[in-house]
């Protein structure tokens, strides 16, 4: 959230944690240097922190260097690619990388080694594994609580003090560090600015003033301009007719779309954010109103700060849910649904470039919606459209699920956002609207909707943002960038080809790209909420405890029928279409999609614990297996050309590669123990 252009690209940032904990695996029979940990946390924590006006522009800066030579929109950058600002970011981004790569080296260091020294190595993986589930149920309560980061820092050094507790020296430096890093991120915020964490992003809230008089609010997420809060009440219009610039008020883009469906019965905004579409809805005659916002924290501010107070009528019904997800379960029909200027600034995980809002700008999200409209009903998507290939594209979606072009506009600024609008639906509804001659009018001189041919988005080609199927330029450089640092740094720690075990690596490759694909489809069925993901990884990692489980109790397992588990597993997933699992019953939608689904996951835990017994539990093979997921991490961006059902593919191949790579040797003297006892323990 701090350096705004990893909001974009997150799996990045996984990858550098991949590299880091990786090589500490690997390197686990070397000196642990905890100076290694505690510097880059520092540096990170006072790069992101000093209020240096340079540093800070220079942070703020970094998504227009990238975004601008990228086939990939990012908010607010103009598409003018410059060369020299793209290598001026990727001489910023490596550092960033190398920071948060020496920061996982020791922990990995840690992980080898006492796994390594395991005299139960099987018991050991799994109390590791378990601890993840424990570290995601932390994560998930300090994100109910909107933890600010200073309480992650606090609680990161308490625990990594615990840890060391029996050596004075580190414990005390490990307290130092992160005690320092809590005060740094600790400092004010700046005058009249609120500073919010959300589950999903950094939110500033500044009240925006018009001499003494606040007349708004803006936020901003992750330091990007992200929308305001106005009153567009009777009373406030009247004595500040100024801050409409001459526009009459019903022509506002708030109050736009009830010119089309005066005092509709029935409203359904996506996106309500923190409540302006809404209350537009009450004082445009709407019967009931139905907000759906993903963000939490957004929508409490909503309530708390909103002039008009929306959210407090009886009309109105709040709904914290990912827009898609109610698209795909609602029941309730609607005579007006209303897209809201949804847009997002963040992906929805570490594990895929997939954002937020992918999932609602697809044919079949579309499709959903359309599917909750009344026979005569109207749907209005509001966005800000700032490309003209974002225009052609939400053209070309309208068009192919409502069968003809929609009606096109853009409203002027007035105290508000200016907007363009795509209204469909009804086509006697919108002839009844275009038949008043002053709609009529407004509309064909205010038609100059930007618009440029794109390919259509699917959720199996969600990438909204991007004009074209293809690996944009900015991802390319920047991955091929940073493959070269991870094969730099393998090769400087002396952890080079002849020591990689490749099948453990690719089995690592393999799996990263099953657990992205996997989370990317529960996404689409449940919601790309923070906590479907959470609850997405802790299943997995449940399934692989399970694995450990069987076998030992099962020992002498074949490896071959797991290898053949995982494949035919596999190709029902593949071969079975997503909307599927849409039943109507939301048990059997979490039964069903979770065994099919994720069912490859608890064979490849089978081959990789027994694999695992088989070299003596090494960190040499963890770190193999870990540096094979950063690879995966990058190969899954092919899903931006390709689309996500060819990961399940690409993970088959990979899966392939491992068995063809397994040992054939028999289980290690150590292996054999550490079996044998589980299973009498047992």
């Amino acid at each position: 959230s701090e350096v705004r252009i990893f909001a974009y690209f997150k799996n990045f940032v996984l990858i550098a944690c991949y590299l880091g904990f990786g090589l500490g695996c690997a390197l686990c029979r070397r000196r642990i240097n905890l100076l290694a940990t505690l510097a880059p946390v520092m540096l990170l924590a006072m790069f992101v922190t000093l209020p240096w006006e340079p540093l800070r522009r220079i942070v703020n800066e970094l998504p227009d260097a990238i975004g601008a030579f990228s086939g990939v929109h990012i908010w607010s950058v103009l598409p003018v690619s410059s060369t020299t600002q793209l290598f001026g970011a990727i001489v910023l981004i490596v550092p960033l990388f190398a920071f948060i790569t020496l920061m996982f080296v020791p922990v990995g260091q840690l992980v080898g080694w006492y796994l390594e020294k395991a005299t139960k190595g099987i018991a050991a993986y799994t109390i590791n594994v378990l601890a993840s589930m424990a570290g995601i149920l932390l994560y998930t309560l300090l994100c109910f609580e909107y933890q600010p980061p200073a309480v992650w820092f606090a609680i990161g050094g308490l625990l990594l003090t615990v840890l060391l507790w029996r050596s004075p020296r580190l414990r005390w430096s490990a307290a130092v560090a992160f005690g320092f890093c809590v005060i740094l991120t600790s400092l004010g915020t700046g005058k009249g600015r609120s500073v919010l964490w959300s589950p999903y992003q950094k939110l500033s809230i500044s009240p925006w003033k018009s001499g003494n008089e606040t007349i708004g609010y803006t936020v901003n997420t992750n330091d990007n301009w992200y929308q305001v809060m106005i009153d567009l009440s009777p009373q406030f219009v009247t004595g500040h007719q100024n801050l409409l610039r001459g526009v009459p008020i019903e022509w506002n883009a708030y109050n736009l779309p009830y010119q089309f469906h005066p005092k509709p019965p029935s409203v359904l905004v996506l996106g309500a954010g923190t409540g302006n579409d809404v209350a537009a809805a009450i004082r445009n005659g709407a019967g009931r109103v139905v907000a759906v916002e993903i963000d939490p924290l957004i929508l409490e501010q909503g309530k708390r700060l909103h002039f008009e107070k929306p959210y407090a009528s009886p009309r109105v019904e709040t709904v914290l849910d990912d827009a898609r997800s109610y698209l795909q379960n609602g029941k309730e029909r609607f005579d007006l649904i209303l897209f809201s200027l949804l847009d997002s600034h963040t992906t929805s995980s570490y594990f895929s470039n997939i954002r937020i809002d992918n999932y609602v700008y697809t044919v079949e999200a579309l499709a959903a919606a359309r599917r909750l409209l009344k026979p005569d009903g109207l749907f209005v998507v509001k966005f800000w459209v700032d490309r003209p290939w974002i225009g052609g594209r939400l053209r070309g979606l309208l068009t192919r699920v409502f069968g003809y072009p929609p009606v096109l506009l853009k409203a002027e600024k007035s105290y508000t956002t200016e907007g363009s609008f795509f209204v469909s639906g009804s086509q006697e509804a919108i002839g009844r609207a275009m038949a008043n001659p002053n709609l009529a009018a407004y509309v064909k001189s205010h038609e100059n909707v930007p618009l440029q041919e794109a390919a259509i988005t699917t959720d199996d080609w969600p990438y909204f943002y991007q004009q074209e199927p293809g690996l944009p330029s900015s991802v390319l450089i920047i991955s091929l960038v940073l493959a070269v640092v991870c094969w730099w740094a393998i090769r400087e720690t002396g952890y080079g080809a002849r020591w990689m075990q490749w099948h453990f690596f690719f089995l690592g490759a393999a799996f990263l790209l099953l657990e992205a694909q996997i989370i990317s489809k529960m996404a689409l069925l449940f919601g790309t909420t923070w906590l479907v993901n959470s609850i997405v990884i802790s299943a997995l990692l449940l399934l692989i405890v399970g694995a450990n489980a069987l076998v030992q109790w099962k020992p002498d397992i074949s490896s071959t029928f797991a290898y053949t588990g995982i494949f035919i597993s596999m190709a029902i997933s593949y071969s079975i279409p997503l909307e599927t699992y849409f039943f109507d019953s939301l048990w059997l939608k979490v039964l069903v999609s979770a065994l099919v689904l994720c069912l490859p996951v608890f064979f490849a835990g089978i081959v990789f614990i027994r694999s695992f017994a088989s070299a003596g539990f090494s960190g040499n093979a963890l770190g193999s297996n870990l540096i094979g997921s950063l690879v995966g991490g990058l190969l899954e961006s092919l899903s931006m050309w390709t689309g996500l059902k060819s990961l399940l593919l690409l993970a088959g191949f990979l899966y392939l590669v491992s068995f063809l790579f397994r040992h054939e040797e028999s289980v290690s003297k150590v292996a054999v123990t550490d079996l044998a006892s589980s299973q009498t323990s047992a």
